[in-house]
């Protein structure tokens, strides 16, 4: 089942990072200014991250897990390749790219929490932090092999030719879905008769300490700024051509894959002290990444990569240890919303930022990193004593 969701994450990454690196040029050729551009895309990411608010819970209270996640894996797989005839409408060309990538991502958004869910439900057979991390690192794969793909297509041809091409793995993303659907039934209800779904007033609140964590991991979100500004950076200081920004994405995303399996078999083996290292990999990385040699900045961009990868898989484990099983949907939504939150201010803020003083982006940075650390200490040692008991009582 790990595998099984971990290849259908390869191929749906394929998918919308292969379409996601090239939004910009799409619109901007079908007559988007900068501002346009950036309003669209966006507005996406805020919908795929914030509506999660709401289909986390949605999927709890319906139990209908397969249902949300194939429903938004069905829109990644109609909406991407669709945009490819969009230079062919005219003047509404800009209009239905607009609309067909929010739609993607609204896709994203229905069907992450319920994801997440299942994942967690089949990752805790083999252990969740090496589950999430063996899903994490496929999905890895995916998003740097889609941008490549695409790349190579355009320059071969087209930037129709390179988006109709992503249909591809997005029919054999629906088939490996109907596949690992066969495999995994929805997951039982707890303390309620077949069928029949928990009262809303019965289920158990989302604890405190998860509220903390998220809180803490929102605060390593806000320093883990888009890889917009990092390519923004190499290009404006003149480290590397264009066309060297998505090579060094693609190895960001190479390391991600590496850290996410380390870490998440350290989760298994070492508890969940293994995440106090996230802070200082997100306070070590600017220090690199906005450095003035191409010596200094390739490592840091490995970091940022490495970063990108814990906080996707590992602490994604950690949540699902932290909260009752009958609310992981949930979770995962408050959770994504939360991070949205972190990112979106961080974004901003780092932007303004580098235009004023990059030592003093790096030092934001670095504040940022110890207050998190503060706030996530006394959760992920108070876990890891749980952990010890369990395992003592257990004895």
């Amino acid at each position: 089942m790990v595998v099984g969701f971990g290849t259908i994450s390869l191929t749906a990454d394929m998918v919308y990072e292969g379409a996601r690196s090239v939004y910009g040029p799409l619109l901007a050729s079908l007559g988007a200014s900068a501002l346009v551009v950036g309003a669209v895309t966006g507005a996406g990411e805020a919908a795929a991250l914030v509506l999660r608010l709401f289909f986390g819970p949605l999927a709890d209270r319906t139990r209908r897990y397969w249902t949300l996640t194939t429903c938004g894996y069905a829109l990644t797989a109609v909406c991407v390749p669709l945009l490819a005839l969009t230079p062919e409408l005219g003047a509404a060309g800009l209009a239905v790219a607009a609309a067909l990538i929010l739609a993607e991502r609204i896709g994203k958004a229905v069907r992450s929490p319920a994801k997440s869910a299942l994942l967690a439900e089949a990752a805790a057979e083999v252990g969740m932090g090496r589950g999430l991390g063996v899903h994490k690192a496929l999905d890895q794969v995916g998003a740097f092999a889609g941008p490549l793909l695409v790349a190579a297509l355009v320059a071969a041809g087209s930037l129709q030719l390179g988006l109709a091409a992503l249909a591809l793995p997005a029919v054999v993303a629906m088939l490996l879905l109907v596949v690992t659907r066969r495999h995994m039934p929805e997951p039982a209800e707890p303390a309620a008769q077949a069928g029949f779904p928990t009262a809303p007033a019965q289920r158990p609140p989302l604890p405190p300490a998860f509220l903390r964590f998220a809180a803490g991991t929102a605060l390593c979100t806000a320093g883990l700024v888009s890889f917009g500004l990092i390519g923004y950076h190499l290009v404006d200081r003149s480290l590397v051509p264009t066309a060297g920004v998505p090579l060094l994405y693609a190895a960001a995303m190479a390391a991600g894959a590496v850290a996410a399996l380390a870490t998440g078999e350290a989760y298994d083996r070492l508890g969940a002290g293994v995440l106090l290292a996230l802070p200082p990999m997100v306070a070590a990385w600017p220090v690199l990444a906005f450095g003035s040699t191409l010596a200094a900045v390739v490592p840091g961009i490995l970091l940022w990569g490495a970063a990108v990868g814990v906080q996707d898989s590992t602490v994604k484990a950690l949540v699902a240890d932290l909260v009752p099983r009958e609310r992981r949907a949930t979770a995962y939504g408050v959770f994504a919303g939360v991070q949205g939150a972190g990112a979106l201010l961080g974004g901003v803020a780092a932007g303004a930022a580098y235009d004023r003083s990059v030592p003093a982006l790096v030092l934001g940075v670095v504040v940022l990193q110890v207050v998190a650390l503060v706030l996530l200490g006394p959760v992920l040692v108070a876990h890891r004593r749980a952990g010890h008991r369990a395992a003592e009582q257990r004895g």
